[in-house]
C-alpha cells in the first residue's frame, strides 16, 4: 500500500470521529485504531497538536530479566513496526493471550502503539503461546520477537 495513502488515512482517522477504519486492497489489508480515552463518552477531542511530544517519565532503567531472547522452538511472531507494545487492551485489563493459551491464525495477540494509534497484532499461525516475548509498556522495534507459537 502506498505510504502517502497510509499517512492519508491516519489524518482521516485523527481528524474524524471515527475510532476505527480497516480497509482491504488485494492480498494487503490495513487497520487504524484510535486510542479513546478511558471514562469519556463525549465527543471526541480535538486532534492533538502537530510536532513530537517528549516521551512520558518512567520508572528507572533496569538490567534486562535475560541478555538473550529464549531459546524455545516454534513459530515466532514479530513485531511489524515500531511501537509500544501492550499486552491487553488497557491498563488494568486482563492480557489477551497468556503462556499455555491456544489460538487460531487472526486471534489478537496484543496491541503495538504507534504514533498515538493502537494496532492489534493478530497471530499469523495457529498454536498454543510458548513464551511471551516482549515486556508489557516497553518500545519494540520493527522485526522483533514478541512470542513463540508451538504450532500443533
Amino acid at each position: 500500500m502506498d505510504l502517502r495513502k497510509l499517512k492519508t488515512l491516519i489524518e482521516l482517522v485523527e481528524t474524524s470521529g471515527i475510532a476505527e477504519l480497516e480497509i482491504q486492497e488485494g492480498e494487503e489489508r490495513v487497520r487504524i485504531t484510535r486510542a479513546l480515552m478511558q471514562g469519556s463518552h463525549a465527543a471526541p477531542s480535538p486532534p492533538p497538536p502537530t510536532g513530537i511530544a517528549p516521551p512520558a517519565p518512567g520508572p528507572a532503567m533496569t538490567a534486562p530479566p535475560e541478555a538473550a531472547p529464549p531459546v524455545e522452538e516454534g513459530h515466532v511472531v514479530k513485531s511489524p513496526m515500531v511501537g509500544t507494545f501492550y499486552r491487553s487492551a488497557s491498563p488494568g485489563a486482563k492480557p489477551f493471550v497468556e503462556v499455555g493459551d491456544t489460538v487460531q491464525q487472526g486471534d489478537a495477540l496484543c496491541i503495538i502503539e504507534a504514533m498515538k494509534l493502537m494496532n492489534e497484532i493478530e497471530a499469523d499461525a495457529s498454536g498454543t503461546i510458548k513464551a511471551v516475548i516482549a515486556e508489557n509498556g516497553q518500545p519494540v522495534e520493527f522485526g522483533q520477537p514478541l512470542f513463540i507459537i508451538a504450532q500443533t
